[in-house]
């Protein structure tokens, strides 16, 4: 497994709290399976920018069929892919 981009932007649509769909590097993405929630404690950033951090781990499918693993996280300003797996 490789770590294929760190920390960008990105627009996340949740259903009910739960993501759904994104747009991330260009492409839009469906979530195509349970997404896991992540808590403050797995981001690898400085105690003091952590505090109410939150995040999920999903997978998701690009429109050519290409499936990338993402650990996102909710910023002060929006929503960033901290990484994502191939």
């Amino acid at each position: 497994m490789s770590v294929t981009s760190i920390e960008q932007a990105v627009t996340l649509w949740l259903v009910n709290d739960i993501p759904s769909r994104m747009v991330y590097a260009g492409k839009r993405w469906r979530v195509t399976d349970t997404p896991t929630r992540l808590r403050h404690s797995v981001w690898s950033v400085p105690l003091e920018h952590s505090h109410g951090m939150y995040g999920w781990r999903f997978q998701g499918t690009d429109d050519a069929d290409l499936s990338l693993v993402f650990d996102v996280y909710k910023g002060e300003d929006g929503w960033h892919v901290h990484r994502a797996y191939d």
